[in-house]
């Protein structure tokens, strides 16, 4: 068996649509574009891959058309190919439109060779020392499981196993197209040109904020930048579009749509000649066959890191009825197969504070691990901010020597203008927590009136009694917080701390000065019913 390279065999065909007795009409390109962009619902701040993007775009094209009198078949071509017909909206055509259409079969060569299954084929051989070429006129009798058996003159064989190049040649007819296509079927009155609006929504698409922040030296501002990151995972670009991003979940409920078909690899398998006993079977290898098409590019190539074409203006909030609106003030190519950034925000010379924070779950004996360091301010104009910031990842860094270095990268939720903002910036192993549950006590029992149906109720208080310790080994003095991570079941009823409340949970906020420790002690109560029987 021989595999075929792409170079040895270009297929070629006429790939006129079948006639209909409706007239067919192509819609002129778009002549303005606008995309609009959705995350997906249940991704806040993940990394984006162009092999699964669970986002949507709401995509709206302006198209010139001219349909004649009577019944025809618009087609628009190069829409996405993740389109889902049913919420195509075409505006401003002086017709009535009678059905939408979705074509999801690209031409390709697995695709040809599928369509042209029992249908009479040209095979072209050439041979490599005289350059002279025979033409064998046949049939395609199979592709089954990506091989392709032809059937010709001379009886039975498969494709590429003459030894010589071979080209099959499609002179059918096919309704394969080059391009996704919209079609739909319109019937007017007279002939009439129109400037006509397709909206449509295609899923492949998403978008991300990517955010890196830089602490000044000392520790008592931060500069802050933030891009949005768009991905396109169709096969189609778009041009010089008026973009936008929606931040927020959307309610909304949609049955897949099938994917466009871009061809798979065709197989040549051969059998061996001879006897099985002195020829050795060679193993299916894949063979990829030159279409009339853009072949895509390898994920490799199509995925880009950096940055491409950033724009030089900042992007724009809007509201939209609950959700933010960010706008892209300049027009921007939004690339089939890729990721592009542009700049969500710049600001410089933000306050913040700088807390070493650790979150315990109560009364329970932990290992000693270190606190995190977490920069706090407020998203206001006070404070150098004032954008509502969509989640999404951001990196830190801290200037070290007249250089910087990568402190963490961590997740950043949906932050309101005006509300507090904490950024995890990584571990800080100078700063050492320890939590050791000291004593369990459980109080004497007190009867209460019986329930109906209930022989006999006993209650009790049980008290819990748990240490924390806190070493500071930085050079500087340390703003510390212990975040207790209490039930609504339990109660806190005794410290030897003082103690402040933060989302309804207890907090304890020490200041240690380099090389100090300090012990905080506190007590908790539950109470416990049970039914005993007599």
């Amino acid at each position: 068996m021989l595999a075929l390279r792409g170079s040895h065999l270009l297929l070629t065909a006429a790939c006129w649509p079948l006639a209909t007795h409706a007239a067919e009409i192509v819609a002129g390109p778009p002549s303005d574009l606008s995309v609009t962009v959705y995350r997906a619902p249940w991704r806040d701040s993940g990394a984006l891959s162009l092999a699964s993007l669970n986002g949507f775009a709401l995509i709206s094209e302006t198209r010139s058309v001219s349909i004649p009198k009577g019944d025809s078949e618009i087609r628009f071509e190069g829409v996405a190919d993740g389109i889902e017909p049913a919420s195509a909206l075409v505006t401003g055509l002086p017709a009535e439109i009678l059905e939408k259409n979705r074509d999801a079969q690209l031409l390709s060569p697995s695709e040809l060779v599928a369509a042209s299954v029992g249908k009479r084929v040209a095979l072209i051989r050439t041979d490599s020392k005289s350059g002279r070429s025979t033409r064998t006129t046949g049939t395609i009798r199979s592709d089954a499981g990506g091989g392709v058996v032809f059937e010709g003159p001379d009886g039975i064989e498969a494709l590429r196993c003459s030894g010589l190049p071979e080209t099959f040649q499609f002179s059918d007819r096919t309704r394969l197209l080059a391009t996704p296509t919209l079609s739909v079927r319109v019937r007017s009155a007279s002939a009439a040109s129109a400037q006509v609006t397709l909206s449509y929504l295609s899923r492949g698409f998403d978008w991300a904020a990517n955010y890196v922040l830089s602490v000044a030296p000392g520790g008592a501002s931060m500069d802050l930048g933030g891009w949005v990151t768009l991905a396109n995972g169709n096969g189609t670009r778009f041009e010089a579009a008026h973009t936008q991003v929606v931040a927020g979940r959307l309610n909304r409920t949609s049955g897949e749509v099938e994917p466009i078909s871009l061809g798979g690899p065709i197989l040549a398998q051969c059998w061996p000649r001879g006897t099985t006993s002195d020829v050795d079977v060679v193993a299916p290898r894949q063979l990829m066959l030159e279409a009339p098409m853009a072949a895509a590019a390898p994920a490799a190539e199509i995925f880009r890191k950096s940055a491409r074409a950033l724009t030089a203006e900042l992007v724009q909030q809007e509201q939209l009825g609950d959700l933010k609106l960010y706008r892209v003030p300049e027009r921007t190519s939004v690339g089939s197969r890729q990721m592009k950034q542009v700049r969500l925000l710049d600001r410089s010379s933000v306050p913040i504070a700088i807390l070493h924070i650790a979150e315990l779950p109560i009364d329970q004996t932990l290992p000693v691990f270190p606190a995190r360091r977490t920069l706090q301010t407020v998203n206001d104009s006070g404070h150098h901010l004032g954008l509502p910031l969509p989640s999404g990842q951001i990196a830190s860094f801290e200037a070290s020597h007249a250089s910087l270095l990568l402190l963490d990268e961590s997740p950043l939720r949906d932050t309101a203008t005006g509300e507090a903002l904490e950024i995890d910036a990584g571990a800080s192993p100078d700063v050492q927590i320890e939590q050791v549950h000291e004593q369990s006590t459980v109080g004497a029992a007190q009867n209460l009136p019986l329930l109906p149906g209930v022989e006999h109720l006993r209650s009790e208080d049980v008290h819990e009694l748990t240490r924390i310790e806190i070493h500071n080994a930085r050079a500087a003095r340390t703003e510390v917080q212990i975040r207790l991570q209490i039930p609504d079941s339990i109660q806190l009823v005794a410290a030897d701390h003082a103690v402040s409340s933060r989302h309804d949970k207890p907090v304890f906020d020490l200041t240690l000065e380099s090389g100090e420790s300090a012990t905080i002690r506190y007590r908790t109560a539950r109470v416990v019913t049970r039914v005993v029987p007599r």
